[in-house]
């Protein structure tokens, strides 16, 4: 009787070590696959976040812009340096703050501009991660 509960045992674990094995090489597959799309910009990207400190995320709500549109990023940084003026009252370090995060969008609009937008076949190349 323990004989048969320790091959049960054991055929379990082992069918479950195959499962986890073929869902990690798809996950290893489908993260290459990611970072192959991704590219160089996304490289840059990473670049320009350890040169400026600070990263996309963080100087889009610096600057309160939800889209990277040269305009309104424009718009933002000259109202909120306006405020932040020291001579009105404002803080320098916030001021400071504005211009470090507009000049990282600015390098990140310059990325998307080298790279452009992806062609048909690049995106047809991407592997479904449900498969």
């Amino acid at each position: 009787m323990a004989r048969y509960l320790a091959q049960i045992v054991v055929m379990g674990v082992q069918v479950v070590g195959r499962a986890f094995a073929r869902a990690l090489r798809q996950e290893f597959a489908a993260s290459k696959a990611a970072a192959e799309a991704r590219g160089r910009s996304g490289q840059q990207s990473a670049a320009a976040t350890t040169i400026s400190g600070m990263s996309l995320q963080e100087a889009q709500q610096i600057l309160n812009v939800s889209t990277l549109s040269p305009e309104e990023i424009q718009q933002s940084y000259e109202h909120l340096f306006k405020v932040n003026d020291k001579t009105v009252g404002g803080s320098f370090y916030l001021q400071s703050k504005v211009v470090r995060a507009k000049e990282r969008l600015v390098d990140e609009l310059g990325f998307q501009k080298q790279d452009g937008p992806p062609s048909q076949d690049q995106q047809q190349q991407r592997p479904n991660p449900e498969t």
